[in-house]
């Protein structure tokens, strides 16, 4: 018959393993089914017609067993025997007959079957074992409880996801109905939500694999606010013959797991965020935009006006403090819709002890924390969110001020550095020399940018050093490490090197006296305010010493890298040296750019290693850049690239002739505002020279009777250049050095005037020896020579080169019209 399932397909999955058997009135076996056979092993040839208590492993069981029939029991439990002689457990339904039909089927009590009475009545019997009975209890109490139980929703569903059964807190939610017998997941889920578990439960019914705690949020028609999240785990329900009858599916509520998870994630992600950064305006937008939209969808960091200073804030006389908005992250609701708007004014007065802001009806769509650290009130914190994703929970809130106090010691710690950053910062530009200076030789704008570095800035510095007969010196420098240490060694080192650049040594020289100062410095104990209890330690262990605070401050300055270059206007010839530091680029007027051939020698602190000079002329206009290798340190770190950037940038067209201050902002214009891993100097220098007219040389005989002819040419000369008002102190001047050069040194001898900003007067000779000014006693017939030439002269003094010395004085010019 077409719609009749085949017979195997219509056995009910219980009857399997249950014998029958009929029982006439006589207590006799009058049928026995083949399960009965199977279970004791005794055919029906050999059972029925024979009493039942035969069947029983204890006859005797028999009397009592009627006698409970006989008072209503129709189930029990008994212990048969088998034909192989073993007791078989069973547990046994009994349904009494009458010649009419089953118990009570007329109305006719039923008799006992064996009962005596010769009625022609009996009963039919249901045994199963023992073994299988108890499972049938147990499956049938776990299903019946796991339909009561509330902690976990139940659902059975039939092939076409229609709710066949569920347990009664299934979804106890706003807009799920009461009855939910024959519904779709759809008739009262959001048509999404819904679609996304049919999906998965028809691949559960597809494949028969199980669904296994997968996590859905899940929101009604009537209430689609946040919704739940539940876990859903699901698996098919088939019978015997595989037919598939539907699919259960177990819902858990994890909306609190999850939000507690979302609260630990979002506090882990915000304490990573305010961590990152040592600028407190950067920290601040941090922490504005890891709440969003995490814990809402507005946030606003507002900050008191002396934190991004540095600055401790500190209440007004009423105990209020001016707080200005510093960070917002997220989008306000429009002027009337039903959410979070954006404080109005950016600056406002608070209450030191002000707390929490909440809304009247306890339940707030609007959190505000404190940001309190160590004590002190640095501003506070703001989210918001529209009604429509629901109000702020008690956990919220905690979590609020736990995300609060967190970021407010981060914000405490960013203002720490800002206040020492900017201590080191001023004090080291306070140690350099000014951005912008002119002399006769060269015009010179150096750019400083210090770095951004949790340890501080760098030892990096640069300086304009004027020498004598119009000379300049110019210096880049950087100390290896960072923070005040390295500041304060940057500091030593450059009043080193303007000291030693008073002395006119040439750089090689001035280099390795400079090393043998950094060498020192290294070899210096650590400073610990204790007494030296081993006051009598022998020499020796000095260096010991000083390599043992090396090996306990490996971040501490221990070494440096110098370029000291000197230029000559009336020669143009430059002179370079360099302790491991960058070699110069040379920008000539016709825009070629090339870099210095300069051997980097050792870094300053290595000791016991020469340094080399190279002398290159340069074109009056040439721009010449001594930098560090902050500048170059680009492209991860390629020193390579960095110096093809900044030829690049020398060599573009019109790139000379730029105004110094404006060539160096474009040089540095790619590097970022901050966030520097290391400090950026830069110096340049465009050339000058000293005009051939403006330079007059004789040679002067070693003979006394010379010097009156040097007179009268000098004399001669600065009447030719209008000076006629330094004639007079000029022929003393120069009759003084001659003299004595003649005197002290004998020949040659030369004389030089040169007209550069000054008047400057130089005599060399090829002696060595030291010129020491003293005073003379009033008998002595000499020895006044230096001293006049010391008050007739602005300045003077002496330097050595590889053919002896030149003292040299300085006169200052007249002003232009004077006389």
């Amino acid at each position: 018959m077409n719609g009749v399932p085949e017979p195997a397909a219509r056995i009910l999955p219980f009857t399997e393993g249950i014998a029958g058997a009929l029982v006439d009135g006589h207590g006799r076996v009058a049928a026995w089914t083949p399960e009965a056979r199977d279970l004791l092993g005794r055919s029906a040839a050999e059972v029925v017609g024979r009493p039942v208590r035969a069947l029983l492993a204890d006859p005797a069981d028999w009397r009592e067993l009627v006698r409970r029939y006989a008072r209503g029991a129709r189930a029990g439990e008994a212990v048969l025997r088998s034909g192989r002689g073993e007791d078989v457990p069973v547990v046994f339904q009994a349904f009494g007959l009458t010649e009419d039909g089953p118990d009570g089927a007329n109305g006719t009590p039923p008799r006992a079957p064996g009962g005596g009475d010769g009625a022609a009545a009996g009963c039919f019997v249901l045994v199963a074992p023992a073994t299988l009975a108890a499972g049938w209890f147990q499956d049938h109490a776990f299903i019946r409880e796991l339909f009561l139980q509330d902690r976990v929703g139940l659902a059975v569903l039939d092939p076409e996801l229609r709710l066949l059964r569920t347990n009664t807190h299934l979804l106890p939610y706003r807009g799920v109905p009461a009855d939910l017998r024959a519904r779709r997941l759809s008739d009262f889920l959001r048509p999404e939500d819904a679609a996304a578990v049919e999906e998965k439960l028809r691949l559960v019914l597809a494949t028969g694999l199980p669904l296994v705690q997968v996590e859905e949020l899940l929101r009604t028609v009537d209430d689609p606010g946040d919704g739940v999240s539940l876990a859903i785990s699901a698996f098919r329900l088939q019978d015997p013959s595989g037919r598939v009858l539907g699919v259960t599916a177990l819902f858990t509520d994890v909306t609190e797991t999850r939000r507690a998870a979302e609260r630990l994630a979002l506090l882990h992600l915000a304490t990573a965020r305010v961590g990152g950064s040592l600028s407190v305006t950067d920290t601040a937008r941090e922490l504005a935009g890891a709440l969003v939209p995490g814990l809402g969808d507005l946030a606003v960091v507002e900050l008191a006006d002396a934190v991004p200073l540095g600055e401790e804030p500190a209440p007004d006389a009423e105990g209020r403090l001016l707080l200005r908005r510093t960070a917002v992250a997220g989008e306000p609701a429009p002027a009337r819709a039903n959410g979070p708007q954006t404080p109005a004014p950016d600056v406002v007065l608070v209450a030191v002890r002000e707390g929490e802001a909440a809304s009247a009806d306890g339940h707030p769509i609007r959190m505000t924390a404190p940001l309190r650290a160590r004590g002190t009130l640095l501003g506070r914190l703001t989210v918001g969110r529209r009604t429509a994703l629901g109000r702020y929970a008690d956990a919220d809130r905690d979590l609020l001020r736990e995300i609060a106090d967190r970021a407010a010691l981060a914000l405490d710690n960013a203002r720490r550095f800002t206040r020492e950053h900017r201590a080191a910062v001023g004090l080291q530009r306070s140690m350099l020399p000014p951005t912008h200076t002119q002399t006769p030789a060269v015009t010179t704008s150096g750019v400083y940018l210090p770095a951004e570095t949790r340890t501080g800035v760098g030892g990096d510095w640069f300086d304009v050093i004027p020498l004598s007969s119009a000379r300049v010196a110019l210096v880049v420098g950087d100390v290896v490490g960072h923070g005040l240490a390295a500041t304060a060694t940057m500091g030593r080192l450059r009043t080193a090197v303007r000291t030693l650049a008073d002395l006119d040594l040439e750089p090689d020289e001035l280099l390795a006296h400079l090393d043998d100062l950094v060498t020192q410095l290294l070899a210096e104990p650590e400073e610990t305010g204790e007494d030296d209890e081993d006051e009598g330690t022998e020499g020796g262990a000095e260096s010991e010493l000083g390599e043992a605070w090396r090996v306990r401050h490996p971040s501490s300055p221990t070494g440096a890298t110098c370029a000291y270059a000197v230029y000559d206007p009336v020669t143009r010839r430059c002179t370079v040296a360099s302790a491991g530091h960058p070699p110069p680029a040379v920008a000539a007027p016709d825009g070629s750019v090339a870099y210095l051939q300069v051997d980097p020698g050792p870094p300053l602190g290595v000791g016991g290693l020469p340094f080399e000079t190279t002398e290159v002329e340069l074109a009056p206009g040439s721009v010449l850049a001594l930098y560090t290798d902050g500048l170059i340190e680009g492209r991860g770190g390629d020193l390579d690239a960095g110096m093809a950037d900044l030829a690049a940038c020398l060599s573009r067209p019109g790139a000379v002739g730029l105004p110094l201050r404006e060539l160096g902002r474009e040089i540095v214009a790619g590097r970022p505002a901050d966030g520097l891993t290391d400090d950026v100097t830069l110096l340049l220098a465009r050339t000058r020279e000293v005009p051939a007219e403006d330079t007059a040389t004789w040679q002067v005989e070693a003979d006394p009777a010379a010097v009156g002819a040097v007179r009268e040419a000098a004399a001669a000369q600065l009447r030719a250049w209008g000076l006629e008002e330094l004639v007079f102190t000029t022929e003393l001047v120069l009759s003084e050095l001659v003299t004595n050069a003649i005197r002290y040194a004998g020949g040659p001898v030369e004389a030089r005037l040169v007209r550069a900003g000054r008047l400057i007067c130089e005599v060399s000779d090829p002696s060595a020896t030291h010129p020491r000014m003293r005073r003379a006693r009033l008998t002595d017939e000499g020895g006044r020579g230096l001293f006049l030439v010391a008050q007739l002269t602005t300045r003077w003094g002496s330097r050595y080169s590889r053919t002896g010395k030149t003292i040299w004085g300085e006169q200052e010019l007249p002003p232009p019209g004077a006389g």
